[in-house]
């Protein structure tokens, strides 16, 4: 009889804890489980807990019936021969293996002979009726299991080596070659609809970015931000179709395509601008919320003006940031970025109201300029700032049940943001012009009680918005640092190592909120400038340059777009910090 290999016994154990988390504890269907019958006759069901031995699932009901499954279990219990001898693999030939044979272990599996029957008939299946999973383990294991993004923390004991494993002394039964280790996280299949999926992809790019679009028109002046800001989209769509075509050819998230076509420094390089571009986000929305938060206070209290400033407001939401930074999961964070997604577009509806019915009364104000010589170029990399949402296109589309219509879904939702970002700033300079400030809704009249609950909402929704945002570029470093299989769920001293590190980098985003305070405008053109742009349209024209472009003239096209980022990018953040160090 053939021996199992260790991938043999890999692939059993696999299984046999997919089994075990859907069987009741206690019983098992090992030769060494108790077997003796109840004491008393009138019993349906055996105590247990009496007895520490485990007891043979046949003693269940119906156990003669469900006896295979529980043998699963058992099969991966029973000790594995030594890896001593190397052999060369038998070839067997396709004439005595069809495509459609299964093997005698799959035929012994619960409905073994009725799935071989279902698999050949999968021609006849349509998308319907055709089954999700092979095999019984794969339906358990598909049902039972939440796979998460990839940078999840990977603390589940059962994607590495134990430490008990790696620690055992060798035995008689032991395999030589021990089981590789995996960190990879099983795949779960995409089941999110066409509408779900729109409306994600419509939350994902109207965020905080919005509010600043009203300065920036200010800064660049109507007409010339509004062609600004339509260039910037269409640009965008270019890229995140590049970006795609290489996902369709290599697969992966965004880091992985770097890796796959420039190798481990360009997904370093791509890796280290998210991170760069996420605190970015983290400090304007800490600037934002603490300059909302004292105009809000100086319309409510009862005196002049508030003694608490902005630093002080801005180290006060340290308060909250640094205990909800140490979440691990970031599926625990979702309350609280629906709760920000709802209060910023009851902001933009009263923006809308305020704007429209002030215009059409009032019309248009006198200051209003065309073009801005003088700060024109901040208005580009605030424009950038606003698009910049390539990071989660390609989870979105992994999330949905046919990615196929991604591209189309993804086209629309441009065409609807790009009116929603060019409204929402046209607007509001046409309606304050030279007034415009960077806080818009300071702009709004401060005794008005609606605007102060707006005011409010708004603020609290980018403060509860702040730790998802910081979420990736604290997991981005926490795993170059510690390492993706480090789990502070096996040691403490690791644990609050990485407590630590978040609690540090929190307090770091609070300093450079700080320093940046003075100016909020300029600090925002310069995160989308020196940060954003590189994501946005220079790392993916180079990636389908490399990876995916065979015709000349589709690669100069690339090379064009690569250069046309690149000059922006120079540009724009030379520019912008002179502008901020001239005052």
């Amino acid at each position: 009889m053939a021996e199992s290999t260790p991938a043999d016994h890999e692939r059993t154990q696999a299984e046999a804890d997919v089994v075990s988390r859907h069987l009741p504890d206690g019983y098992t269907a090992e030769p060494t489980a108790l077997s003796a019958e109840p004491s008393n006759a009138s019993e349906t069901s055996p105590d247990v807990t009496a007895s520490s031995e485990p007891q043979d699932s046949l003693r269940l009901q119906g156990g003669d019936i469900h006896r295979e499954i529980f043998k699963i279990g058992a099969r991966a219990k029973l000790g594995q021969r030594s890896a001593t001898f190397a052999h060369p693999t038998v070839r067997t030939s396709s004439t005595f293996h069809p495509p459609n044979h299964i093997t005698a272990s799959d035929q012994l599996a619960p409905g073994g002979f009725r799935r071989h029957y279902v698999q050949q008939q999968q021609p006849r299946l349509n998308a319907v009726t055709a089954p999700v999973t092979r095999n019984f383990v794969s339906f358990l294991a598909l049902y039972g299991n939440f796979a998460g993004e990839d940078l999840a923390e990977s603390e589940e004991a059962s994607l590495a080596t134990t430490e008990e494993e790696e620690e055992a002394q060798p035995t008689e039964t032991r395999p030589l070659l021990g089981r590789r280790k995996s960190t990879r996280r099983p795949i779960k299949p995409g089941d999110a609809g066409t509408t779900k999926s729109f409306f994600t992809l419509l939350k994902a790019f109207i965020g905080t970015g919005i509010m600043f679009l009203p300065k920036a028109f200010k800064n660049g002046g109507i007409l010339f931000s509004s062609i600004t800001l339509i260039t910037v989209s269409l640009l965008s769509c270019l890229s995140f179709h590049l970006l795609l075509l290489c996902r369709r050819r290599y697969g992966g998230g965004y880091g992985e395509l770097g890796s796959a076509i420039g190798g481990p420094k360009l997904r370093s390089l791509i890796l280290a601008s998210i991170t760069l571009s996420q605190i970015g986000f983290v400090c304007s929305g800490i600037i934002f919320v603490a300059e909302n938060l004292r105009s809000f206070l100086n319309a409510v209290s009862p005196g002049p003006t508030v003694a608490i400033g902005t630093k002080a407001l801005i180290a006060m939401q340290l308060i909250l940031l640094i205990p909800l930074s140490l979440i691990r999961d970031i599926s625990r964070l979702g309350p609280s970025a629906m709760l920000a997604d709802i209060f910023i577009f009851i902001g933009l509806f009263y923006i809308w109201y305020y704007d429209i019915s002030t215009l059409a009364t009032s019309g248009m104000h006198p200051s209003v300029q065309l073009f801005n010589p003088r700060d024109f170029t901040l208005t580009i990399g605030s424009a950038i700032f606003t698009f910049e949402g390539i990071g989660l296109i390609l989870p979105i589309q992994s999330s949905m049940k046919e990615p196929s219509k991604f591209p189309r879904l993804l086209y629309i939702v441009m065409v609807i943001i790009t009116i929603i970002f060019t409204s929402v700033g046209a607007l509001c300079y046409a309606t304050f012009g030279y007034q415009t400030r960077v806080e818009i809704i300071s702009n709004y009249p401060q005794t008005s009680k609606l605007v102060n609950a707006v005011q409010f909402l708004y603020s609290l929704a980018v403060l509860v918005g702040t730790p998802v945002q910081l979420f990736p570029a604290t997991r981005i470093m926490e795993t170059k640092i510690f390492g993706d299989g480090n789990s502070g769920k096996r040691s403490w001293s690791t644990k609050w190592k990485k407590n630590a590190f978040r609690t540090s980098i929190s307090v770091l985003c609070g300093l450079i909120s700080i320093l940046g305070a003075s100016d909020l405008d300029k600090f925002v053109a310069l995160i989308g400038a020196f940060a954003c742009v590189p994501l946005v349209y220079i790392y993916p024209a180079y990636l389908h340059y490399r990876g995916v472009a065979r015709s000349p003239w589709v690669k100069a096209g690339d090379l064009v777009l690569c250069v046309i980022g690149l000059g922006a990018m120079i540009y724009s953040t030379v520019v912008t910090l002179l502008t901020w160090i001239q005052g």
